[in-house]
């Protein structure tokens, strides 16, 4: 049974920074396109950033590009997201995802998500 369980969600003031963590059970891990995802309450979900298997490229939405880094450790099946200077509008459920596809990394066409975990981020 496929299994994306997120962590390191909470809550945190304006330029906080948080780093999300995400272990995953599908195998090979290395198979996969792993992605982050964004939630805010009464908007769509957005993609905010994507790794491919060997770490290279990795894809950044504009809202975060230069204060997120994803990464993963292939070994420990584990992909993260380091996140600088959070703002308000940072704010949502984080999910997961992962994907086997030939498609664009920020494309939402991913397989298997986790359930997520909330960030908020107070002014």
């Amino acid at each position: 049974q496929v299994q994306l369980v997120e962590s390191g969600g909470e809550l945190v003031q304006t330029g906080g920074t948080l780093q999300l963590s995400c272990v995953a059970s599908i195998r090979p891990f290395t198979r996969y396109v792993m992605g982050w995802f964004r939630q805010a309450p009464g908007k769509e979900r957005e993609f905010i950033a994507g790794i491919n298997w060997s770490g290279r490229p990795t894809v950044y939405s504009d809202s975060v590009q230069g204060r997120f880094t994803i990464s993963r450790d292939n070994a420990a099946s584990t992909v993260s997201l380091l996140m600088l200077n959070l703002q308000p509008a940072d704010s949502g459920v984080y999910y997961c995802a992962a994907k086997d596809r030939p498609s664009p990394i920020q494309q939402d066409n991913y397989d298997f998500w986790g359930h997520g975990t909330q960030v908020t981020v107070s002014s």
